[in-house]
């Protein structure tokens, strides 16, 4: 299989690792710079099994070159009222509403809210909100031009769910191929790896809907067992210290070289 890389990817301070796992997996590749307004990807190739990897931009312009594969699997399943169909309560926030950014949410007397992007998940990073700091972020994000969020981009809001230790999961041909602890809370022990019940209910929701043929599954404990705090697009989704980058790498290319 063929990578084509996003060289200009400066949030992830993990992203060189794809390059290390390449070249010494002896895999083929090339990289290229996007810039975030670009309408389509600038490169042409001969080969047709191309795997993209790097942000958004690459994720969600790649679809436009239908002829390679597995090129990318941007939007489709990974939307929300798409998978929660499936996943139902196994979900950390299973009951959301969607809104554009701009309208005013409804809050009780100190409440918290756990509020992310909906369609363009990279144009912030979700986490828990206060009503302050929401409306503070808000009146900052559409004063900031140099971002793409805009009056109407959509948001995701539910109520904020306490976790105790949350995980990443790569997912190939069905497959756990790597996975690992990114967030500990509430004084939770430190685990090297992720725990077999983690592991068990990941692959219980796999049975229960595989989203795609390579997805990312993030998962967390919580007072009421495990949950799925999210899934994310594998094209675009950030490695974290303890990553095995060349695992996830090798799966890929195995898989779909076959």
């Amino acid at each position: 299989m063929y990578f084509l890389i996003q060289s200009n990817v400066y949030l992830d301070p993990d992203h060189y690792k794809i390059f290390n796992a390449l070249e010494e997996l002896n895999i083929d590749y090339d990289v290229i710079n996007i810039p975030p307004t670009a309408d389509k990807i600038d490169f042409e190739t001969d080969r047709k099994d191309v795997f993209v990897y790097g942000s958004v931009t690459i994720a969600r312009l790649a679809k436009q070159n239908s002829d390679w594969v597995p090129g990318s699997f941007y939007g489709g399943n990974h939307l929300y009222e798409v998978y929660s169909q499936h996943y139902g309560e196994n979900l950390l926030n299973h009951k959301v509403s969607i809104h554009p950014i701009s309208e005013e949410l409804s809050w009780k007397k100190g409440e918290e809210k756990f509020i992310k992007p909906y369609s363009e998940a990279k144009i912030f990073t979700g986490k828990v909100f206060t009503e302050t700091e929401w409306k503070d972020f808000v009146f900052e994000g559409l004063q900031n031009q140099n971002n793409r969020i805009t009056t109407d981009s959509l948001i995701q809001s539910s109520e904020a769910k306490r976790t105790i230790k949350e995980a990443r999961l790569w997912i190939v041909g069905g497959q756990i191929v790597d996975g690992g602890y990114y967030r500990f809370n509430d004084n939770a022990p430190f685990e090297e790896n992720v725990s077999q019940d983690g592991l068990d209910f990941a692959k219980k929701m796999i049975q229960l809907f595989t989203l795609e043929e390579a997805f990312v599954m993030d998962i967390c404990l919580t007072d009421e067992g495990w949950k799925i705090v999210e899934i994310n697009c594998i094209n675009s989704s950030g490695f974290y210290p303890n990553t095995n980058v060349k695992s996830v790498i090798k799966a890929l290319n195995l898989y779909f070289s076959n």
